[in-house]
């Protein structure tokens, strides 16, 4: 590895899939303004939408996911120009 080109900030931090509630823990270099306390250990916090846990790619299941309603919202902002 070269040298002075990777973060020297990396620390476990707790990324949690709000979908279904899973978290796991990883080493990584995010920013979080958020805590959370697994088993007496205070980590920094990553809310997540989807990851693998809850992936349809990963789990085999398909899961709906909320986008009509964002779409509906654009076509009738840009329906009245």
């Amino acid at each position: 590895m070269k040298k002075g080109i990777h973060p020297e900030s990396y620390r476990l931090v707790a990324f949690k899939d709000m979908s279904n509630e899973q978290v796991f823990i990883t080493r990584s270099c995010v920013n979080s303004k958020e805590t959370i306390e697994i088993d007496g250990v205070t980590y920094p916090l990553v809310k997540l939408e989807i990851s693998n846990t809850s992936h349809p790619f990963y789990t085999g299941k398909m899961k709906l996911v909320d986008t009509a309603g964002r779409v509906d919202k654009f076509y009738q902002r840009y329906k009245k120009k």
